[in-house]
């Protein structure tokens, strides 16, 4: 597989040699890893590869070993590529400029921009209100870029726990009334008027900081069809506590909704109005799954059972 990505890292960036190799991290229960090439007489200094490469066995951090998780981590590759060669160039919002796609025998590289060498060096673990606002700023521009669009190649719905793709964590769900719920949420999401592109794994890191406060986004593993409120909910509670989920509700989405507006050629009023309706039921999606699929975790709040409570009586 090297040799296929030397002769596409020649083709691409006219390098001469790779000088070092860094693993950046291992991809999800061991699906290959990341890697950050440094180049020789190229024009880039660096780049970084993902390299996909299906175990001969699953080992998933929690135990979900199942052959719908399987297929569910393959087709999400897939859609990475299609996205990258297909719709990548089309965002406002700041993400990784691919500069090669390679197949071979299963295997799949994605050759992509790095990030560090163009400024965006920092990851943060918690964020000022001013850095959070970015990172809205950047979820609206990039859900503004593919209002209407077709996803077609992609994920039909968008998000890593859309429903239908997990069935083993609905059936392990304790809560009867949240059980009985989950399709009604999920139809509701799937029935708005105005859909756009949603990035599908939005937390807080898989985004990259520059200096100068500006923002870019990775991983594109999950993007799909899709209410933007899906990646802003599932933000919000990647980055704050339940008491500034709620205490910051209001100003969190009256801040998302301008930097929207603006991105947007003339204001849509009614889009506006229809996805506010749709945050929490954003948010009451993401704790069904989570509910199922991790009964313990720390994001089980009791912010997010109100928030589930008032969701299912309105329903």
């Amino acid at each position: 597989m090297f040799s296929h990505l030397h002769s596409t890292l020649i083709q691409k960036t006219g390098a001469s040699t790779i000088s070092k190799t860094k693993v950046i991290q291992e991809l999800w229960s061991g699906y290959g890893k990341i890697m950050r090439l440094r180049l020789e007489n190229a024009t880039v200094p660096s780049v970084v590869v993902k390299h996909v490469q299906l175990p001969n066995k699953a080992n998933h951090p929690r135990g979900w070993n199942t052959d719908i998780g399987h297929q569910r981590k393959v087709k999400s590759y897939d859609v990475e590529t299609n996205w990258y060669e297909t719709y990548s160039q089309k965002s406002a919002a700041r993400l990784p400029h691919c500069l090669g796609i390679e197949r071979h025998e299963g295997e799949v590289l994605m050759i992509l921009e790095d990030l560090d060498a163009a400024g965006f060096v920092l990851r943060k673990h918690t964020l000022s209100w001013e850095e959070l606002e970015r990172c809205l700023a950047w979820l609206a521009k990039f859900h503004a870029s593919y209002l209407g669009e077709n996803p077609k190649g992609l994920w039909e719905v968008g998000t890593y726990w859309h429903l239908a793709t997990r069935p083993d964590e609905l059936a392990a769900l304790t809560d009867q009334k949240l059980k009985e719920a989950a399709p009604l949420i999920d139809k509701k999401l799937g029935s708005c008027t105005y859909q756009t592109f949603v990035h599908g794994d939005a937390k807080l890191a898989n985004f990259c900081f520059a200096n100068n406060g500006d923002v870019a986004g990775v991983d594109f593993q999950y993007v799909g069809g899709g209410c933007g409120m899906k990646d802003v909910a599932y933000f919000i509670g990647s980055c704050l506590d339940e008491k500034d989920c709620e205490r910051l509700e209001a100003k969190i989405l009256d801040t998302y909704f301008k930097y929207f507006q603006n991105a947007l050629e003339k204001p849509n009023q009614a889009l506006e109005t229809e996805w506010r309706t749709m945050y929490r039921l954003a948010w009451a999606d993401f704790h069904r799954f989570l509910k199922g699929w991790s009964p313990g975790h720390w994001k089980i709040n009791s912010y997010s059972e109100r928030v589930l409570a008032e969701v299912i009586n309105a329903l």
